[in-house]
């Protein structure tokens, strides 16, 4: 027994991230006290009631997230969301993506597939300033999707964060890598592909 509770220990020890645990923590006060509390409950209890507990305060504080951030917003007819102008964009072989509401566990999933299925594409940009919530595991996928692009050398600007997400993000590190990629407008990051970045142009 000894020997096994050995084993177990310094295989919790690999298995633990201390960077990564130390980014939640700082990301979010909320992530924090869930992987706190999960801890917690995985020693005075077991694994299944540990993991029960932490996937229900995950879900409460994310309730509480949409419940308080929910509004209601008039877009207005003079919206850049218009068919000519996403055709001039993908001519030059530009994206954008408005993403509405929380994003968190499957829409963030979701989002990144939907990421995934980018082709013929140099730049893209990803319209922030309508995300009700933001949680870290939202922030990871985001993560992940950014590096996947860049990746591919598609340079990714992102516009409108919110000052709060501003911070999540970059606690997590999950901003685009050339930090003069993130702008307040989104006209401003389309001037930006357009006129500073050589590869936006028609081939």
């Amino acid at each position: 027994m000894a020997a096994l509770a050995g084993v177990l220990l310094a295989t919790t020890v690999r298995m633990v991230e201390t960077a990564s645990v130390a980014a939640i923590a700082r990301a979010s006060r909320g992530d924090g006290a869930i992987m706190v509390v999960t801890f917690v409950a995985t020693v005075a209890f077991d694994l299944v009631t540990a993991v029960a507990v932490g996937v229900g305060i995950a879900v409460v504080l994310a309730l509480r997230s949409v419940a308080r951030e929910a509004r209601l917003h008039q877009v207005p007819l003079d919206d850049t969301d218009h068919l000519t102008e996403e055709q001039d964009l993908l001519r030059d072989h530009i994206v954008a993506y408005r993403i509405d509401g929380p994003l968190f566990f499957a829409a963030a999933h979701r989002f990144l597939l939907e990421l995934a299925d980018v082709s013929d594409v140099r730049v893209v940009i990803l319209r922030m300033s309508r995300i009700t919530a933001l949680d870290s595991t939202g922030a990871l996928v985001l993560k992940d999707a950014i590096t996947k692009l860049e990746h591919r050398d598609v340079t990714v600007l992102l516009s409108g964060l919110r000052e709060d997400h501003h911070r999540r993000l970059t606690a997590l590190n999950a901003l685009p890598a050339h930090a003069d990629h993130v702008f307040a407008h989104t006209e401003e990051a389309i001037a930006y592909a357009r006129g500073h970045l050589p590869a936006t142009a028609p081939a």
